[in-house]
């Protein structure tokens, strides 16, 4: 095997660790979604939350959740004023709803789920 070679395999093997670890530390796994809806409605107390753009919210969303934008994350105070309420957040991908955990984590919130991407739902959409 040439040089040029192991160089690529090693940045290969470097990308897909890097994914791993993103996905690791933003709590996303791909077939979350789906048992994180499930786990949402059998949680008394919980809110679902969308924290996509308006304009995605309302070309379809999740049936019973809220919006509230990354951009605007700090505003879960209106929904949520006890920092125990158990947050169930989504996105599209499941890496918008990784940072807003981790944003609202600092806050103080800690029962916060980040339970994927709307792409992976199989559920029905609600506009």
């Amino acid at each position: 095997m040439g040089i040029y070679a192991r160089i690529a395999g090693i940045f290969a093997a470097i990308a897909v660790a890097a994914t791993a670890v993103v996905m690791l530390l933003t709590g996303y796994k791909k077939s979350d979604i789906d048992r994180g809806i499930e786990q949402y409605h059998n949680t008394p107390g919980a809110v679902l939350v969308d924290v996509r753009t308006e304009e995605e919210y309302a070309e379809g969303h999740i049936p019973g959740s809220v919006n509230i934008p990354l951009q605007s994350i700090q505003d879960i105070e209106s929904v949520a004023t006890d920092k125990n309420t158990p947050l169930f957040l989504y996105c599209r991908s499941g890496r918008r709803s990784g940072e807003a955990k981790s944003t609202l984590e600092e806050a103080g919130y800690v029962n916060v789920y980040n339970i994927g991407g709307i792409i992976d739902y199989s559920g029905e959409l609600e506009r």
